[in-house]
């Protein structure tokens, strides 16, 4: 969840060598633009693995995302972040060469308590430069990587991204199934309709090695994988979201977005992960996801502390930003970094927000 549609056009039009006009921007990153000729998002949809891991022609906007918390041998805290998104220009199938009319957009980072380093990778479609293939599992960009040689991709995996502050070789296990998330995969983003297909791996186990700053950590935890895409994820008045990923010390996993309204109250919603696999979809009656401190970054007053509450499952719980500087500040702009957990089940887990 997260594309500015202005600057992801600039970059298109350049890579395309096209000299349109830049549209009106709608809601947050273009996702609220209409997208008529693109395959819509229904429920309904019987999924198919591995087929599904890979790209899914016809739709508008995807992406492969992964976030990882992160320890060393000493106890300090990291998080990395692995995301590979696919923009498609047109409703085709994928075409070799420049006649290719895909758009491939990598982000990477690491974040400790005291630094966040954040590098992005943009590519053309067609050249071997980026792309996601499902036969022996690889979604890349450049040099980085998501890769498996398993059966059963998603169950062994190698996740690798560096720049010129950072790198990091992680190892990803899991032998747990996957979650699909909202109604069996049917993830609603607002109350107009708006949607996406939408699964999860909560369940990975990551270990390997961090560079941060010329200093290199051994590192193990939690790992998250989201898989979504859709052709209009967001409504016009949507403005942009709030989105967590929990790990917590029971073994339970916890799922929550909301999206931020130019009027009217925020569309939340969220996944209840039991530590066998088990879902249940969270309503926003069961949910009160409150603010309670901010910090300013990048010019940008950034909710970095949230209380958040589910009383059905006896949860009250508070949220702290590992690092609140843990701001994008790349092309594409946004705040995203690890948090930590404490109340009535302790944890760690990740925190998304846009359009600030």
């Amino acid at each position: 969840m997260r594309i500015d549609a202005v600057v992801l056009l600039l970059v298109v039009l350049l890579l395309v060598g096209c000299d349109q006009s830049a549209p009106e921007q709608k809601g947050f990153a273009g996702m609220g633009d209409q997208a008529l000729a693109f395959t819509p998002v229904v429920p309904g949809r019987v999924f198919s693995f591995p087929a599904d891991h890979g790209a899914h022609a016809g739709f508008r906007i995807e992406w492969w995302y992964v976030t990882a918390n992160l320890k060393d041998q000493q106890g300090n805290q990291f998080g990395v972040q692995w995301t590979l998104f696919r923009s498609a220009l047109k409703p085709v199938a994928e075409q070799a060469g420049w006649a290719n009319q895909t758009i491939w957009l990598g982000h990477a980072a690491v974040t400790s308590a005291g630094v966040h380093h954040a590098a992005e990778r943009y590519a053309r479609g067609g050249i071997g430069q980026a792309g996601v293939r499902v036969a022996l599992f690889e979604a890349w960009i450049d040099d980085w990587r998501f890769a498996s040689e398993a059966p059963d991709p998603l169950s062994d995996l190698q996740l690798s991204a560096r720049d010129k502050d950072f790198a990091y070789q992680l190892h990803l296990t899991s032998s747990r199934p996957l979650v699909l998330q909202g109604d069996n995969g049917f993830s609603r983003k607002s109350a107009e309709g708006q949607a996406s297909y939408y699964y999860s791996q909560p369940f990975f186990q990551a270990s390997g090695t961090l560079q941060i700053d010329g200093q290199s950590y051994t590192v193990s935890g939690p790992a998250w994988l989201d898989r979504e895409w859709s052709s209009q994820p967001l409504s016009a008045n949507q403005t942009g979201w709030d989105w967590l990923s929990l790990h917590l010390d029971s073994g339970e996993k916890v799922m929550l977005f909301r999206t931020r309204q130019k009027d009217g109250v925020p569309y939340l919603t969220g996944t209840w992960i039991a530590a066998d696999g088990q879902t249940q979809t969270l309503r926003s009656e069961q949910i009160t996801l409150t603010p309670q401190d901010t910090a300013t970054v990048a010019g940008r007053s950034m909710p970095v502390k949230w209380s958040i509450s589910i009383p059905d499952k006896h949860f009250d719980i508070q949220l702290n930003a590992l690092n609140p500087n843990a701001w994008m500040n790349l092309r594409i702009p946004y705040w995203e970094g690890p948090v930590r957990i404490t109340g009535s089940h302790p944890g760690q887990g990740y925190l998304e927000m846009t359009g600030y």
